[in-house]
């Protein structure tokens, strides 16, 4: 259970190509949009993750020598990655590509270390190069245990919810509904995190740092959609706000990662959230 302040040189074989409470409540391009229904594209996701980070790197940040040239483009050049992790620029080229069916965790390992990734960006990368398959899971409906809802009911003193893993809200007690608005009120697609703060005006006047709110949702999003891509009503989410949020299109298109564990100030005061966990 995960209770925070709210809101407060190696070789390889190379890769073979891809084939082209309730209480007071509870749940009865790079910025390429979706298609509604259809699953996120994992290999466009992880080219353009590894493009991202490539291009977030100068040959100075990681001991490269830096002869003035000018450069074309931003960032490491491949050949400079493949370089300091230790493989052919056609492998790397390849993977970068999408093409990381084969690729060896040793060899993914190397690239992180080579690209500075946090271990949230490291396990983000992981998922998209070699997924676990979740069809089965991602179709499961988020179910809160009976014991965390009598916990809400107990919690009088603060807001507490519970988050599911398409920041959709499950669960929350009577102090939350007077903090963040009665969420009985709304349809259930609509108590959903990611889709109050990017597509609700009022939601903006509940952070004192709604900027972060912002990064914090996508960042979550973003690492829920490399560990399960075959999510239709995730992708469907991120269609849906890609299309009506400019603010969100920018965000996404950034590609970066987080786990959930960072904090931002409720303008309002401190809440509790956990994240949603199976029946």
């Amino acid at each position: 259970m995960d209770a925070q302040p709210h809101e407060q040189r190696r070789t390889a074989t190379e890769p073979a190509a891809d084939p082209a409470p309730q209480s007071a409540g509870a749940a009865p391009e790079s910025g390429a949009v979706p298609e509604s229904g259809a699953g996120l594209d994992r290999r466009a996701e992880l080219s353009e993750f590894l493009r991202t980070r490539r291009a977030r790197l100068q040959p100075e940040d990681v001991g490269l020598a830096h002869y003035g040239r000018q450069r074309r483009v931003p960032g490491l050049r491949r050949e400079e990655l493949a370089q300091l992790a230790g493989v052919s620029v056609a492998y790397y080229t390849r993977l970068e590509q999408g093409n990381g069916r084969n690729v060896s965790p040793e060899v993914l390992d190397s690239i992180a270390r080579a690209l500075r990734l946090t271990d949230a960006e490291h396990a983000h990368l992981i998922h998209l190069a070699k997924p676990k398959h979740k069809k089965k899971q991602a179709a499961r409906t988020q179910q809160v245990r009976s014991s965390l809802r009598q916990l809400l009911d107990t919690m009088d003193g603060v807001p507490a919810y519970v988050v599911g893993r398409r920041s959709e809200v499950l669960a929350w007690n009577r102090m939350a509904a007077a903090v963040f608005g009665d969420w009985a009120q709304m349809p259930a697609p609509e108590r959903n995190w990611a889709r109050m703060v990017f597509l609700k005006p009022e939601y903006r006047d509940l952070f004192i740092e709604w900027e972060q709110k912002a990064i914090d949702i996508v960042c979550a999003l973003r690492m829920e959609a490399g560990c399960y891509s075959e999510d239709p009503r995730l992708s469907a989410l991120v269609g849906e706000l890609s299309v009506k949020s400019e603010e969100f299109r920018r965000l996404w298109a950034a590609h970066d990662v987080k786990t959930s564990r960072r904090r931002a100030t409720a303008s309002s005061g401190c809440a509790i959230r956990w994240s949603a966990t199976w029946r």
